[in-house]
């Protein structure tokens, strides 16, 4: 079916995700360099080479640009669990894969992981549609965990949004750990990052079923 022409982005609209794009690489340039506290539009601005209040009309605060880094960081973190478990089986497997490409891309991407997983800015909340995809991520990961249950790879305690938030929280733990202690380390070398197979494997051991298959 051919596209509606009248849906197609106009050139005053593709100029101005240009512009956005361009300012919040430069905005993650800036929290990698210096902290994810350290950004400020004006200094996005004066690094894309334009006035200050030029960069307003896109982005009209210091939060509405963390925000928009928040929806981005967040939209590859879930590209990348995406692609980490399309194929696996589900259930455990599916888990333990989307448990590794979680932290995988927190260590990869430790600047948006700050803001992602932390609260490094005061004041600042990403907004509710911004925080959508986030809660429908975990209710994905809670269908996950059921259906587990489901096959009998876990016990029925584990369906549960307790089970799920203890599940994040190793998760969390993992990737402030790395992220903390030894930044700059790939997966593979880091001192905690390489555990979250053993991490993920002892919390699901909590929740073993009677017969474990």
């Amino acid at each position: 079916m051919a596209r509606d022409a009248s849906l197609a982005p106009t050139r005053i609209e593709r100029r101005r995700a240009a512009v956005r794009d361009e300012a919040l690489d430069h905005a993650l340039a800036l929290m990698t360099e210096e902290g994810v506290g350290a950004l400020t539009v004006s200094e996005v601005a004066r690094r894309m080479g334009i006035r200050g209040p030029s960069l307003y009309k896109y982005f009209p605060s210091r939060h509405a640009m963390y925000d928009a880094l928040f929806a981005r960081g967040l939209g590859a973190q879930q590209a990348a669990v995406r692609a980490a478990v399309d194929g696996v089986d589900r259930g455990l497997p599916r888990l333990r894969a989307g448990a590794r490409a979680v932290v995988r891309w927190a260590v990869e991407h430790p600047a948006s992981a700050q803001l992602l997983h932390w609260r490094p800015v005061p004041g600042f909340e990403p907004s509710p549609a911004v925080f959508a995809p986030a809660v429908d991520e975990m209710v994905d990961v809670r269908t996950e965990f059921a259906e587990a249950v489901r096959i009998g790879q876990l016990a029925p305690a584990a369906d549960s949004d307790d089970a799920v938030r203890l599940y994040t929280v190793v998760l969390s733990g993992l990737i402030s750990q790395q992220l903390a202690n030894q930044p700059g380390a790939s997966f593979e070398d880091g001192v905690f990052s390489r555990l979250t197979d053993a991490a993920i494997d002892q919390f699901l051991s909590a929740y073993r079923p009677a017969t474990a298959p």
